[in-house]
C-alpha cells in the first residue's frame, strides 16, 4: 500500500467571499469547495486546482482584489 502525496489547500488566508461571484477573494473557491476540500481524493483536488486556475484567469481580480 502506498501513501498518497499530500496536496496543499489553495487557501491564501484571504477568507472573504465576493458577493458578486460567490467565490473566495483569495483562492477563488466556492464555500462548498472550501468545506469539502479535506474530503476530496487527490484526483479531485488536482481537478479543482486546474479549475481554480482557469476561473482566476477567466475572471481576473474579484472583490477588493479588483481595486
Amino acid at each position: 500500500m502506498t501513501e498518497e502525496e499530500h496536496i496543499e489547500s489553495p487557501c491564501l488566508r484571504i477568507c472573504a467571499v465576493d458577493g458578486k461571484t460567490g467565490f473566495c477573494m483569495g483562492c477563488y473557491r466556492t464555500l462548498k469547495e472550501i468545506t469539502t476540500w479535506a474530503k476530496l481524493d487527490n484526483n479531485a483536488k488536482k481537478d479543482l486546482l486546474i479549475e481554480l486556475d482557469a476561473r482566476k484567469e477567466r475572471l481576473g481580480p474579484i472583490g477588493y482584489n479588483a481595486v
